[in-house]
């Protein structure tokens, strides 16, 4: 793993096509037992090179239910977006993760990661890569009918700032998934 780590922390393959310099966010173990697989690194994390290392990662957090020492804790999560180096800014927000991050990449971590339980698809981004056949149509919709892709995933939306009005227009989302994702990794702990 420590190898593939290197190679990936090398990574140029996308050099030419960021608007900043390449600094891939990942971090990953063998022993790693929940893959969170998000978007791509936000300018802050791309400053510090922590992963979820903003208000996203604290809200994904509370959700969880988990303090920053575990969910930095290898041995039990792996952190590994989609595009693993920051795309950069669009008229909206962040462009989105650069499409050759998880072909290249994820196959090859997920070979390693030997007690691996549950992988987290947080966002479309994640969830159309592994969802291929996916019966629903809308993110919303996905992640109301979270249980259909257990127990291998476990599917949110992202926890941006940016997603107030979704979390404010679907109220069932922390009343019926969070309790059921808290539960999951409180076992998988």
């Amino acid at each position: 793993m420590e190898k593939l780590l290197e190679e990936i922390k090398g990574c140029q393959i996308c050099l030419n096509a960021l608007p900043h310099t390449v600094n891939p966010v990942i971090t990953a173990d063998t022993e790693s037992r929940v893959a969170i697989i998000g978007q791509a690194p936000g300018s802050a994390v791309h400053r510090t090179g922590i992963p979820w290392n903003d208000k996203s990662g604290d809200r994904l957090r509370e959700w969880m239910g988990v303090s920053k020492d575990l969910f930095y804790d290898t041995k039990l999560f792996a952190l590994m977006p989609m595009g693993f180096c920051y795309p950069g800014r669009g008229k909206s927000g962040d462009l989105p993760p650069r499409k050759e991050c998880a072909p290249q990449w994820h196959e090859q971590l997920f070979e390693q990661m030997n007690n691996l339980e549950l992988i987290l698809l947080v966002g479309s981004y994640a969830q159309k890569y592994y969802l291929k056949d996916n019966p629903y149509e809308t993110l919303t919709q996905t992640v109301k009918n979270y249980k259909d892709f257990l127990p291998k995933y476990f599917v949110l939306p992202h926890p941006s700032p940016r997603n107030n009005i979704w979390l404010k227009r679907n109220t069932w989302f922390e009343r019926e998934v969070i309790p059921s994702l808290k539960d999951i990794i409180t076992s998988l702990k």
